[in-house]
C-alpha cells in the first residue's frame, strides 16, 4: 500500500477510526507498521518505557532523533510522527529548528507539540515550513509539574471551554490532527464534533476519531505508570520472564 500522508490521515475523519500506536526502535516499529496502523508515534514516552525516567521531562532532542531514526528504517506505510520533547519549542526559532531536525535528520513525516495558546505561534511557523503538525490538548505530560501530576483535565466548565477554544485555535493554526488526553468523554465528543480535523483520544472515551496507546502498555509490559484507561491485549512481561528463566535453567543444567 502507498505511504500515508498527513492529508490522508485528515481525510479519514468521518469515514473510519484512525489507529495510532507508539514505537521507539526498529523491531517494534516494524511490527506496528506491518499490522496496518495508520500512525506510528515516536513518543517522548520513550523516556519512561525505554530509558527508565520517571517522566518525559528528561528526554532530549538527541534521544528523539536517535529513536526516530530507528523507527524510520522500519516504517514503510504508516505516517511517522515524532514528539518534540520538553524545551524544544520554547520559542518560535527553536520550534522551527527542532522540527526541521526531526524531519531532516530523524526522518519523521510530522511532529507533535503539546499545548494550546502558548504554542500557537510555533505551530504556525512550523506549518509554514511545510512540516505537518499534530496537536495535543488535555493532560500534557510535559506540564505535570504545573498540573500537579497525571490528572484528568477539563473537569470544570472553565477548563472545558478553554480546551475547546484552544482546539479550534490549533485547527486554525494548521494542525492536521489533535490528540486529546485524559479529558471527560463528553468534552472529547464535543471537541470532535466541532473540529474538521480528526481527534485522537487517549483516556478520552470512544467518541474521538481515533485512538492512541503506548506499545508497551498494550502488550502488558510492567510499568510504574498504569493508567486506568489502558486496555492490555497480552502479558508479555510474564511470557518473557518465563522464557528467560527457561534459558537460564538450560544453561545451568
Amino acid at each position: 500500500m502507498n505511504k500515508l500522508t498527513a492529508k490522508n490521515i485528515s481525510a479519514l475523519k468521518g469515514k473510519r477510526k484512525i489507529t495510532v500506536l507508539t514505537a521507539y526502535d526498529f523491531p517494534t516499529a516494524q511490527l506496528v507498521d506491518e499490522t496496518g496502523m495508520d500512525i506510528v508515534l515516536v513518543g517522548d514516552s520513550v523516556g519512561m518505557v525505554c530509558l527508565g525516567y520517571e517522566s518525559t521531562l528528561p528526554v532530549t532532542m538527541d534521544d528523539m532523533l536517535h529513536h526516530t531514526r530507528a523507527a524510520k528504517r522500519a516504517v514503510k506505510r504508516a505516517l511517522l510522527v515524532a514528539d518534540m520533547p520538553f524545551g524544544s519549542y520554547r520559542n518560535v526559532g527553536s520550534a522551527v529548528k527542532n522540527a526541521k531536525a526531526l524531519v531532516r535528520e530523524g526522518g519523521a513525516d510530522a511532529v507533535k507539540l503539546e499545548g494550546g495558546r502558548p504554542v500557537l505561534s510555533g505551530v504556525k511557523a512550523i506549518v509554514r515550513t511545510g512540516i505537518p503538525v499534530m496537536g495535543h490538548l488535555g493532560m500534557l505530560p510535559q506540564s505535570i509539574r504545573e498540573l500537579g501530576g497525571y490528572k484528568v483535565q477539563g473537569k470544570t466548565k472553565e477548563e472545558q471551554d478553554r480546551i475547546l477554544d484552544e482546539a479550534v485555535e490549533l485547527e486554525r493554526a494548521g494542525v492536521f490532527s489533535l490528540v486529546l488526553e485524559c479529558i471527560p468523554m463528553s468534552l472529547a465528543k464535543r471537541v470532535t464534533k466541532r473540529l474538521k480535523i480528526p481527534t485522537i483520544g487517549i483516556g478520552a472515551g470512544p467518541d474521538a476519531d481515533g485512538q492512541v496507546l503506548v506499545f508497551h502498555d498494550v502488550l502488558g509490559f510492567e510499568s510504574p505508570v498504569n493508567p486506568r484507561f489502558v486496555r492490555r491485549y497480552a502479558d508479555l512481561s510474564q511470557v518473557i520472564r518465563k522464557a528467560l528463566g527457561q534459558y537460564r535453567n538450560d544453561v545451568l543444567k
